[in-house]
């Protein structure tokens, strides 16, 4: 089995196209894998992770590359918290959020202690997302490292966590306003009518073909003058093609409709 007939049965297996991934890139991250699981070729991993619940497991999880943390790049929160989270809100007092590649739950749930400055617990509600199952089994726990918040105010640490042990819990009064499903960014339905759509160090691993076609896919998603908040390395060339409009370094906000 080569790459190619092993990426046909992956699809087939998880309904991940690993043809929409940069290939050099992702063929890097499964030939180490496949080294560290002692396989000796694509044919005997396939079948050892389409038998094996963990190992499978740990390719999604090594797929997806989760790497998350709260807070992270701040000074791109501090310009959301400034900048664009008041023009959203006088558009719409009760934000629709969307937090696309979720991960363990620490992005969605920065955003809840964000807008927690502006509107009262209650209020506030954001769908989070991502391909892989056990992230966000661990985002619905919320238990994290005590490195995982470094970066975070002390105040939202004081407010929104407790301690225990070696580790640091999210408390249920933040936890109850995220709701984690599912969803593959290539291939499901969006949620519709967003005011906000976070969608931060994911874009990167894909081909352009594919970032194009997620592109115009947030395009339909957002409301008009809805906002895209998009991760450090990942400004859109030729926004307008996807009628965005950059407002702010690593924020897009939505100019009409694709196909208009």
């Amino acid at each position: 089995m080569d790459y190619e007939k092993f990426k046909n049965v992956i699809l087939n297996l998880s309904g991940i196209d690993l043809n929409y991934y940069k290939e050099r890139q992702m063929k890097r991250r499964i030939d180490s894998l496949i080294r560290k699981n002692t396989y000796n070729n694509y044919e005997e991993y396939f079948y050892a992770i389409k038998e094996n619940k963990k190992l499978y497991s740990e390719f999604i999880n090594y797929l997806t590359i989760n790497v998350s943390e709260f807070y992270r790049n701040p000074e791109q929160w501090t310009v959301l918290k400034n900048d664009v989270l008041p023009i959203l809100l006088r558009q719409n007092s009760n934000p629709i959020i969307w937090s696309s590649a979720c991960s363990t739950g620490d992005e969605p749930y920065t955003m809840v202690m964000v807008l927690n400055k502006f509107l009262p617990l209650e209020k506030i509600n954001v769908i989070a997302t991502d391909i892989d199952r056990g992230a966000l089994e661990k985002a619905k726990l919320g238990i994290y490292s005590k490195a995982s918040v470094d970066k975070l105010p002390e105040e939202y640490i004081r407010k929104y966590f407790k301690y225990e042990n070696d580790s640091i819990y999210i408390k249920d009064f933040v936890k109850e306003r995220v709701k984690f499903r599912m969803l593959n960014l290539l291939k499901d339905d969006y949620p519709k009518g967003c005011d906000l759509i976070i969608c931060r160090n994911v874009l990167i691993y894909f081909t352009q073909d594919a970032k194009s076609m997620i592109y115009e896919k947030f395009n339909r998603s957002l409301k008009e003058k809805g906002i895209l908040f998009v991760g450090s390395t990942e400004q859109i060339i030729n926004a307008s093609n996807y009628k965005f409009k950059s407002v702010r370094t690593f924020f897009y906000k939505k100019e009409g409709n694709i196909g208009e």
